[in-house]
């Protein structure tokens, strides 16, 4: 059975000696880019790997063109997922320590690549820890494998195709910043505030129980029907657009989106720190839609 979405602390526990099975902690805080390296070598499920967001999920900043958070480009990524020993029978499971927000992450970017067997860790390290789950410290390493990317360039949005469509309304823009950002309260890691006009809020914390494991597919279909519905048709869009502060949470939604049964929908990768780059774009501020 290939897991696609999530996958349980009992499930995993299952494979952890499987070698078509591959474990990316994603461990990371904004405010200290350091701490998931840190705590992955101070404790992690056993056989994982580490991949840290700056360094091996995102590729070189351009200032004044691109997000905090851009995509490396897809021969550096398929390398480094070759040395991770990852190919296409492989299982892959992603976790972090915040809900999935970073795992999340890597989740879409194998989706991108066209690897399809990957799922993020219901509950995240804290479930597994919880549960007093074997742990090893220290640093895994894999025999390496040869990764082939298939490049979906349909799953990316630039932001010159979100300019030319903020009149369109068959055009879908859903913010997963918070709502404090998202209304222009707090600019946050941005030297600008405010949101994209038109956007819809939905912060990625919404996808998530108070247990911290996502909602039942049931409740974030009702969730995401309610925001994204046209209220004549009753039916939610085939194209939506998700974008956050650098193409890193919205992935959560993302996510949140096929738990749903809503299907995969894209990302504007640059996101808000790289819509801000120039001047001459709207900015909108308070409205909640």
């Amino acid at each position: 059975m290939a897991y696609t979405t999530i996958i349980s602390t009992e499930e995993l526990a299952l494979h952890l000696d499987d070698p078509d099975w591959v474990v990316i902690d994603c461990r990371f805080r904004l405010d200290d880019v350091q701490y998931g390296r840190a705590a992955y070598l101070d404790s992690h499920i056993p056989g994982a790997l580490y991949a840290h967001l700056d360094e091996d999920l995102s590729g070189p900043i351009v200032a004044g063109q691109s997000g905090r958070h851009p995509l490396p480009a897809v021969d550096t990524l398929a390398a480094k997922l070759s040395r991770w020993g990852i190919d296409q029978d492989v299982q892959v499971v992603v976790y972090d320590d915040q809900g999935g927000v970073y795992a999340g992450r890597l989740w879409w970017m194998l989706k991108w690549l066209g690897h399809e067997q990957v799922a993020v860790l219901d509950g995240d390290w804290r479930q597994w820890v919880k549960e007093v789950r074997p742990t090893i410290s220290g640093e895994d390493t894999r025999q390496p494998r040869t990764f082939v990317p298939h490049e979906n360039l349909g799953l990316v949005v630039s932001v010159d195709e979100v300019l030319a469509n903020l009149e369109n309304d068959e055009f879908v823009l859903v913010d997963a910043r918070d709502t404090a950002r998202y209304r222009g309260e707090v600019a946050g890691l941005d030297p600008i505030a405010g949101h994209i006009p038109g956007a819809r809020s939905a912060h990625y914390g919404n996808n998530l129980a108070d247990n911290g494991k996502f909602k039942a597919a049931e409740e974030l279909l009702t969730y995401y029907a309610d925001l994204l519905a046209d209220p004549d048709a009753g039916v939610v869009p085939e194209d939506i657009v998700f974008y956050c502060g650098s193409g890193v949470s919205a992935a959560h939604d993302l996510l949140a989106m096929e738990i749903a049964g809503l299907g995969r929908h894209r990302l504007y990768v640059g996101s808000w720190s790289d819509w801000i780059n120039d001047p001459g774009r709207p900015i909108a501020t308070t409205d909640l839609a």
